[in-house]
């Protein structure tokens, strides 16, 4: 007897690819991941392994990579995996470096560097009606670059990208700057990349998150910068740092079919705080 072709399409897993396995990454994966064949990504294979074997023990069907998001041939491996379980119908890469965790010179490879090579791989693979999240943060929505360097950040080949001058760590000069750079830089490419994705009926949005309570932003808290972030927490609407529950919300939404008319822009879930800083 013939197989109906209709029953096989039926039969193909919907693959969620997350990376970074901290706690938006675990949060996202434990929020998406019924249902769906999860492959959970990271460069720390003792954390990743941890992360999988929680999200197994409550149900999901976790498969695990290690990756370096920076590296062109690890992400496309990462690609390779992904198709080979299924249909990729959603990607949400949260892997970052924060300042106090690394300096300019890793934040770009990571943050900015990885980011984009995600974006170029998995959007040859995405599948007709999937989606891809890319975390970027607030940060991003602090910076003040000029218009000509904006442009650069969002079209140069990503190749060449960390070869920019401005990227340098001779002039970036400290990883806070570095890290601004690198998320403004996020927004950007995510905006530009709406096009391609959108040639295989996909969307692609960035999302910009606050202060939230991850390992992460507790070791922000904790280093130099952690009165002022402090302080803009007080200062903010809601008067609250956030949660990676509240991160995987807004995650759920823009891969969902709600966000189906959503593409090529940034949500910022960050509790109100630049809103506070602009007024």
């Amino acid at each position: 007897m013939v197989p109906d072709p209709a029953e096989e399409v039926a039969t193909v897993q919907d693959v969620l690819v997350v990376t970074g396995c901290g706690g938006m990454g675990t949060a996202v994966a434990r929020r998406l991941g019924a249902g769906r064949a999860v492959l959970l990504a990271d460069v720390d294979e003792v954390a990743l392994a941890a992360s999988a074997e929680a999200l197994r023990a409550e149900g999901l069907e976790v498969s695990t990579r290690t990756v370096d998001v920076g590296r062109a041939e690890s992400v496309e491996g990462l690609a390779e995996a992904a198709g080979a379980l299924g249909r990729v119908g959603a990607v949400v890469h949260t892997a970052g470096l924060s300042p106090v965790q690394a300096p300019p010179a890793a934040i770009v490879h990571v943050d900015l560097v990885g980011t984009a090579r995600m974006l170029d791989i998995f959007g040859r693979v995405i599948a007709s009606g999937g989606a891809g999240v890319f975390v970027a943060s607030m940060a991003g929505s602090m910076a003040s670059l000029d218009a000509d360097l904006e442009r650069r950040l969002a079209t140069v080949p990503t190749a060449d990208l960390a070869g920019l001058p401005e990227l340098s760590e001779e002039v970036l000069g400290d990883a806070a700057t570095a890290y601004v750079t690198a998320k403004r830089a996020n927004q950007l490419r995510v905006r530009a990349a709406a096009g391609p994705w959108g040639t295989r009926g996909a969307r692609v949005n960035s999302l910009s998150p606050g202060v939230i309570a991850t390992p992460m932003g507790e070791a922000e808290l904790a280093g130099p910068t952690g009165d002022v972030m402090r302080r803009m927490i007080a200062a903010s609407p809601t008067g609250r740092i956030g949660t990676p529950h509240d991160i995987a919300a807004a995650v759920a939404f823009l891969v969902g079919p709600d966000a189906g008319f959503v593409t090529g822009t940034d949500l910022l879930v960050d509790g109100g705080v630049v809103a506070a800083m602009s007024a």
